[in-house]
């Protein structure tokens, strides 16, 4: 099968045809209960320190870093390689929004308590040389946090399995730049030297159709393949009819597993 990269939505915005339905999506994300907590996690394993500075990489709207900044009293700088999304940071409040490259930080060794970087590493091009640079920005004793979900966890009520897999296979190895890398970050984190490793892995379970494919076009997933020849244009028609078919039975249920990873920067 190939394995030919698909142009992904967040590694373009600012190129897209409408750039702001981008911002739309992260706004529809934000108000599921799923992000909502996990999110609380990512603050618990950041744990933010009155007047500290802390930096997250892809930022988007910038609502998290906000929400961090008020709710310890601290400095947040938001980060991310979309002009579209700085801009919509700043207009939101964030002022510390900057377009940059997270393979390439524009900040001095040893200048953040703390740096994450949530659903921002299943996009990047160099994850390896992301995370050395978020470690050489953070300070000696700094907690460093990286959430992504792990494609290769994927897992639907559907009638062929064995097409659902080659479908999800795409997703993973072709939708994202790295689709089944979350599980392998500890193992990142160790290599760099990290200690007080942590992982927890919180499942997203959808139950509502239209909640997956208006944010992630899972119905779209086969077309797509289809037209880098990962699947014929018969299985493309396939999944169509039996995806609607599985939401007319109301058996649709699709789930993905999303790993949290964090680690204490040495002294």
């Amino acid at each position: 099968m190939s394995r030919k990269q698909t142009a992904h939505g967040f590694t373009a915005v600012d190129s897209h045809k409408s750039p702001r339905s981008w911002v739309r999506v992260l706004d529809k994300l934000h108000q599921e209960p799923f992000y909502v907590a996990y999110k609380t996690r990512i603050f618990e394993f950041l744990k933010p320190q009155h007047d500290g500075m802390y930096l997250e990489v892809g930022t988007g709207t910038g609502d998290d870093a906000r929400a961090v900044a008020k709710a310890a009293r601290a400095t947040v700088v938001g980060m991310d390689i979309s002009r579209t999304m700085t801009s919509e940071a700043r207009r939101r409040g964030l002022q510390t929004s900057i377009v940059g490259d997270a393979a390439s930080l524009p900040f001095a060794e040893n200048t953040f308590d703390g740096c994450w970087a949530d659903r921002t590493f299943q996009h990047l091009a160099d994850p390896d040389q992301a995370l050395r640079e978020i470690v050489r920005v953070a300070k000696p004793a700094g907690r460093i946090v990286v959430v992504d979900p792990d494609y290769g966890t994927q897992a639907m009520d559907f009638p062929d399995q064995e097409l659902a897999l080659r479908v999800f296979r795409f997703r993973a190895d072709c939708g994202l730049r790295n689709g089944t890398l979350a599980h392998r970050m500890p193992g990142m984190f160790n290599a760099l030297g990290l200690s007080d490793i942590q992982v927890e892995a919180m499942t997203l379970v959808v139950r509502d159709p239209t909640a997956v494919d208006n944010v992630m076009g899972l119905r779209t997933w086969a077309r797509s393949a289809q037209s880098i020849g990962y699947i014929s244009e018969e299985d493309a028609t396939r999944w169509e009819v039996l995806f609607d078919r599985t939401i007319a039975a109301g058996r649709f249920m699709y789930t993905v597993t999303f790993f949290l990873s964090a680690g204490v920067k040495p002294v």
